[in-house]
């Protein structure tokens, strides 16, 4: 697992800044949560990580290694930072099993009888086992995220950031998707997380930020963050999404 750090990191848009002078540490195994309002800038953050969209000014740095130097080949950063979105993104043809071989049959050149046990593993691992071989329209929201995860996961991350992965799902399947969050914490995955569930962020993860207007106004241990927020902006965000 790897270590990920921001150093100063702008992103515009035409005149409008999203993401303005960010410095965050991620350390090996660290969870960190992003939280604040639609708009605050925590997607397009994760998205500059990932080098979906190029940024204007800063660095990201993989390991002290500077990943969004320009003329970069994104294609290497992306295997070693996994990425699952709102959208499950599957292939409505293909089983569960083959959207997630797809990705390192293309990539690594392997079959899927190589791949198939390792793939078995990761969907017995998170309590998919009897879903493999069903296509994504025979599958819950819940179940179709999950396998979105194990996709990510197929290609073997260092880094995995997650874009608001349960606003799309019912309450109820809400806590499925969680609970593999909480799996791979336990294995030690380095994550970020865009996230919207305030008592999931405050009871897993090691750090919070509260983004706003493109900045982090404040970070720190949840219990620190969630109970004395050291700044009116902070206060007023979580007196309104911890009602």
């Amino acid at each position: 697992m790897s270590k990920l750090s921001l150093k100063g990191v702008i992103k515009r848009f035409g005149e409008h800044t999203v993401c303005d002078g960010i410095d965050l540490d991620v350390n090996e195994g660290e969870m960190v949560c992003l939280i604040g309002a639609s708009g605050a800038g925590k997607s397009t953050l994760l998205r500059c990580i990932n080098l979906l969209e190029t940024i204007e000014d800063g660095e990201v740095l993989l390991d002290g290694e500077d990943i969004s130097l320009p003329g970069l080949n994104p294609q290497p950063v992306r295997q070693r930072i996994g990425m699952v979105f709102q959208s499950y993104n599957l292939f409505p043809h293909m089983t569960a099993a083959e959207n997630v071989m797809l990705a390192p049959r293309r990539v690594y050149r392997k079959s899927r009888a190589a791949l198939r046990p390792e793939v078995t593993e990761l969907f017995e691992r998170f309590g998919l086992a009897d879903r493999m071989d069903h296509y994504p329209d025979q599958l819950s929201g819940g179940q179709q995220q999950r396998v979105a995860i194990v996709r990510a996961l197929a290609m073997k991350p260092e880094v995995m950031l997650f874009d608001e992965i349960t606003s799309a799902l019912d309450p109820q399947l809400v806590g499925e998707v969680l609970d593999v969050l909480r799996l791979l914490k336990g294995s030690g995955m380095t994550m970020v997380l865009a996230t919207h569930e305030m008592a999931f962020a405050r009871e897993a993860a090691d750090k919070v930020c509260f983004l706003k207007d493109g900045k982090i106004v404040e970070e720190g241990p949840p219990d620190m963050l969630f109970e004395a927020p050291q700044h009116a902006d902070t206060q007023r965000f979580l007196e309104r999404a911890l009602k």
